[in-house]
């Protein structure tokens, strides 16, 4: 999933469970279940080549990704701040994997290799309608929740 449909996801599971301890927890697994789910993701593939000097374009791409997501649920939540730590979350497994291309470290690497077992289906070949329409449903979805 792009991060904008894993922010929503995240931010609308954060505004509508309680506790706010499990909210944030389920918020944080919510990445890892919309991941097994059959989706299109744009290429970064500079940062994981780590070739950092032409990387520029894809950290642009990543930061405008957030920033829609951010924007959205400005929009569309109430703006508490358990919602955008439910979206924070949403994305930290991501954060993680980011963090563990620059670092290399071994745990980081452990959190990349369970990443890329759940996004088994990615690598079959769907269509690419399909792949979108997954992100716009499951974004369309955070939206009409966190609208209510």
């Amino acid at each position: 999933m792009i991060l904008t449909a894993h922010l929503l996801a995240g931010a609308a599971i954060a505004s509508k469970i309680q506790p706010a301890p499990l909210a944030l927890f389920l918020a944080f697994l919510s990445h890892y279940f919309l991941d097994l789910i059959p989706h299109w993701e744009y290429s970064i593939d500079n940062i994981r080549g780590k070739r950092w000097g032409k990387s520029l374009f894809d950290f642009l791409k990543v930061g405008w990704d957030i920033l829609a997501g951010v924007l959205l649920i400005f929009l569309f939540s109430e703006n508490q701040p358990i919602i955008y730590a439910g979206a924070f979350l949403a994305i930290f497994p991501d954060g993680l994997t980011l963090l563990g291309l620059i670092l290399s470290n071994k745990l980081l690497e452990h959190n990349d290799d369970f990443h890329n077992k759940i996004h088994f289906l990615k690598y079959k070949k769907i269509p690419l309608f399909w792949g979108i329409f997954s992100q716009v449903l499951v974004g369309g979805l955070a939206i009409f929740f966190l609208f209510l």
